[in-house]
């Protein structure tokens, strides 16, 4: 094959075995590879408990990883999520989906439950186990340095190991496959580590196209002003996005009471840019690198970290966002959902914590002591358990990222419709809610939303599965990385065919939410939107979204996306796609 390995590897971790399996080049072209492939492989299992040790953890990489296509060095890890029950799927840097395909395989899915804790390590195409019982309690810069030089390296921490439903995988130190809790499922299996090392090479079909396609993906990015520009992405990171979230009342400010922060100047990205000299890195195949180190190596967060350790929970220091968000990498934990849960936490006890108590607390609930116990379950379990379930700021037991839905209407219905819950990555309508791309579409307006939110989800599943990055498509598009995934794969595929394989790919989700009990009851926003504004100002109103209008938004939804009004599959959208239909 081309693009593709070819092969993917089964892993028993109760019976330490592997072996290996090559899917149809039919199975390929339908589903793509990363988060497509790891959705086909899950179908079978995805409603069992995400505890039960037949429940598979997987890692995909796609047809681009291991070429030189622009950001080509990503992977999807997938299961179902401790946290909210759904399907649940993160797209991460670092090296290791390059070193997984290096080392001969598009994939591993991996079941079972060692009796004791282990690893897996892969190099090329030997797989062996490790004991790694005295890794136990490590954190994750203590077990990547124990492991030595066996790769690039997935590994949890103290809070996958004290069974905090937020645990993330951390990649390579600090790329995060960070929410859902699948750093649990992980834990769950008595699996420490994985760690990857290959000396192999994808062949392509065609390297002039790819480069062809390289050197339009580059020419793009080199004229969008949010990458390169000099206060884009490129320059100060993700971060770059604090002050326009702020500016436009949007910055979730006191647990989404308020949409402004008024320390926002002092905590921006410029703030940490000048106060920690910092310095580009970034994902193997990136020309943006977008991740920033401080001169001290301090790892300066993204985006989300920075705005809900900042303005969501009334912190102005911010050292103690980049003590928070080392915290998090260290024990492996979510920082979006830390940093939620604990504004419920303050919210409901009226409390306000000093940034040494801050980073008490984070360690607390890292270990699952104290006050971090009940913190440990998220904020939609510590609210229902003290009788304030409206408090916890959650789509499907998933905490909200750092955009306010009061401020955009299309955020508003993709939080609610996600099939991960709250997230802003899978439709992303910030691109032209605000950043203009690729038209400008009023924020404050519902019209022709459903449609758009239906695409871009469609289009994120196809860029999840060729596992590239979505900064890029601020100003490349799937018909420059259509042109770069017929080069690797020697396919003829156009951008509507890919964007086909993501509609199903993404329909393939909602199947198997349906199968665990998701509705419509579930693609539902908290009440404070609807009943409470946001703050106004510098001519700019935010008021609470309307109910009315967010259900009939909601209704055209599942109408372009073949749902039936509960929001479930049908047979007829199941034929359409090709999907097996189990009723």
């Amino acid at each position: 094959m081309h693009g593709w390995t070819g092969t993917i590897v089964r892993i028993d971790l109760t019976e330490k075995t592997f072996s290996v399996e090559h899917p149809s080049s039919d199975i390929y072209e339908r589903f793509i590879g990363g988060r497509g492939m790891a959705g086909h492989y899950l179908m079978r299992d995805g409603t069992r408990a995400w505890d039960d040790p037949a429940m598979p953890l997987l890692l995909f990489t796609g047809p681009l990883v291991d070429t030189p296509t622009p950001t080509s060095g990503r992977m999807c890890v997938m299961s179902r999520s401790p946290l909210t029950g759904a399907i649940c799927d993160t797209s991460v840097g670092g090296r290791l989906g390059t070193q997984l395909k290096r080392a001969g395989f598009d994939g591993v899915v991996i079941a079972g439950k060692s009796d004791a804790p282990c690893g897996i390590e892969i190099r090329d195409g030997a797989i062996t186990f490790t004991d790694a019982a005295h890794l136990r309690g490590k954190t994750v810069s203590e077990t990547r340095a124990a492991i030595g030089d066996a790769g690039s390296c997935a590994v949890i921490g103290s809070a996958a190991e004290n069974g905090v439903l937020y645990a993330s995988i951390m990649v390579d130190g600090h790329f995060c496959s960070g929410r859902g809790g699948l750093g649990l499922v992980m834990a769950s299996k008595n699996l420490k580590y994985l760690a990857v090392s290959g000396t192999g090479k994808t062949p392509v079909a065609d390297r002039d196209e790819i480069a062809a396609a390289r050197e339009e993906i580059n020419r793009l990015a080199a004229a969008s002003p949010i990458l390169l520009g000099e206060l884009g992405i490129a320059h100060y990171g993700t971060g770059a996005l604090y002050d326009l979230m702020d500016s436009r009342r949007m910055m979730p400010t006191d647990n989404f009471r308020a949409t402004h922060f008024a320390a926002a100047a002092s905590m921006n990205a410029h703030a940490y840019k000048t106060r920690y000299a910092t310095k580009r890195t970034g994902c193997t195949g990136c020309a943006i690198l977008c991740k920033k180190i401080g001169a001290n190596k301090e790892i300066i967060p993204e985006f989300e970290t920075m705005s809900h350790f900042s303005a969501l929970i009334g912190n102005v220091d911010p050292d103690a966002v980049i003590e928070a968000n080392r915290v998090c990498n260290e024990a492996g934990m979510d920082t979006i959902t830390a940093a939620v849960t604990i504004a419920c936490h303050l919210e409901i006890t009226g409390r306000s914590l000093s940034p040494d108590a801050l980073i008490e607390l984070l360690n607390d609930i890292a270990h699952a002591r104290g006050d971090g116990a009940a913190l440990a379950m998220g904020s939609h379990r510590y609210a229902a358990a003290q009788g304030r379930p409206e408090v916890s700021i959650s789509v499907k037991k998933m905490e909200l990222p750092a955009y306010d839905p009061r401020g955009a209407y299309g955020m508003a219905l993709a939080y609610a419709v996600s099939t991960r819950g709250a997230c802003h990555l899978r439709a992303y309508p910030i691109s032209h809610e605000l950043l203009r791309k690729p038209v400008a579409t009023d924020r404050f307006s519902w019209s022709g939303k459903a449609r758009i939110i239906k695409i871009a989800e469609d289009a994120n599943a196809t860029i999840d599965s060729l596992t590239a990055c979505k900064f890029l498509f601020f100003a490349a598009s799937l018909e420059e990385y259509a042109r770069a995934y017929c080069g690797a794969t020697g396919a003829r595929a156009t951008a509507q065919d890919l964007l086909a394989a993501g509609e199903r790919i993404y329909y393939t989700e909602r199947i198997m939410n349906a199968a665990n009990g998701f509705s419509a009851d579930d693609d539902d926003l908290p009440p404070r939107f609807f009943a409470e504004p946001g703050t106004g100002g510098g001519g700019i109103a935010i008021a609470p979204l309307g109910r009315g209008e967010f259900l009939a938004a909601r209704a055209r939804y599942y109408r372009i996306r073949g749902l039936d009004g509960r929001g479930m599959p049908t047979e007829e959208k199941c034929r359409e796609l090709g999907i097996e239909w189990n009723g």
